[in-house]
């Protein structure tokens, strides 16, 4: 046992873990093997397939007996990116009756009592994000601001945590995010259009407009993938690829129509935000892969992000049906 009484209020067994998972059989059974070490467990567990061609559906079956938990495996038919499966997860779990649902990526593991301290914050607040430790066992440290007129994260959002034990947070994570049924029933599922990247960010900006969200000095995840960084000092960048360079400027576009959706959008001040992304990306190029090959997939994503922004029956996920 965890030793730490569960709050008044919370069942464990409420709370469904969904995960997101592609061609990473080896990082998922981790993921999974964690989560049969859980105490307490949650109700179920949601992996979501975007169409792997690895052997994950063995590896998926081979934990249905011994995770402990209702196991729902979804194979999708085609790779909807982590945008679509974690708007196929959340929905399998709010249809499902799940009063919490904790999105995860397939390259973290869950720490034993991860729930237990979850749930200690669950009487409080709606949306919650924990701490993750990194892959070399440091605590890895997530920019959990938002300029929203910018439409970037703030790299100098404090660390630190002071006796009240939580930061508030306008941004989301989808490698942890915790999170309600009644604040997903009023913003609706993730929004499957960005495919990858800016997807968690604009949902946990909705998330804030709803309830008060918070980050909290609680580590429940350890991320299991090694990724290659130029450290900082304080903070760090890591490699990235042209496919998320591609949909980082890309996406802009659809930040646009979510932020003026919502009265947010600054048009002077999000196109300084979009050239600052443009740059730091610019700088991962150059620091951490050590290449500018890739710049093209950027222009790419900027040109198409624009006719995006320009599309004019573009309309927000909806808003789910409130049940029991």
């Amino acid at each position: 046992m965890t030793g730490d009484p569960m709050p008044t209020g919370f069942e464990p067994g409420s709370a469904t873990i969904a995960v997101v998972t592609f061609n990473r059989s080896h990082l998922l059974s981790r993921l999974l093997e964690s989560i049969t070490l859980m105490d307490p467990k949650p109700g179920r567990v949601v992996v979501v397939d975007n169409a792997s061609t690895d052997d994950t559906g063995v590896v998926v079956e081979s934990f249905r007996e011994r995770i402990g938990v209702e196991l729902i495996y979804r194979r999708l038919d085609s790779n909807t990116g982590g945008s679509g499966g974690f708007s196929e997860g959340m929905r399998l779990a709010y249809e499902a009756g799940s009063t919490w649902m904790w999105l995860m990526d397939d390259d973290v593991e869950v720490l034993p009592d991860g729930l237990a301290k979850m749930g200690r914050w669950s009487t409080r607040f709606k949306s919650i994000q924990g701490r993750r430790y990194d892959f070399d066992g440091s605590e890895f440290y997530w920019q959990y601001r938002l300029s929203i007129p910018l439409g970037i994260p703030i790299p100098f959002a404090p660390a630190g945590f002071d006796s009240s034990g939580y930061r508030e947070m306008n941004s989301g994570c989808f490698e942890g995010m915790f999170i309600h049924r009644d604040v997903v029933a009023e913003i609706g599922l993730p929004d499957p259009r960005f495919f990858i990247y800016w997807d968690d960010s604009i949902y946990g900006w909705l998330a804030s407009r709803k309830t008060t969200s918070v980050i909290v000095d609680e580590f429940v995840l350890r991320r299991t993938r090694e990724i290659a960084q130029w450290d900082m000092g304080v903070r760090h960048l890591n490699a990235s690829s042209n496919m998320y360079r591609y949909y980082i400027m890309r996406n802009r576009g659809y930040m646009k129509h979510y932020f003026r959706a919502h009265g947010a959008y600054r048009p002077v001040r999000f196109a300084l935000g979009t050239a600052l992304t443009f740059a730091k990306e610019l700088i991962r190029l150059a620091f951490v892969e050590r290449t500018y090959r890739g710049t093209s997939h950027l222009i790419r994503g900027l040109r198409d992000g624009h006719e995006l922004a320009r599309d004019a029956a573009w309309q927000p996920m909806p808003a789910l049906k409130i049940s029991a």
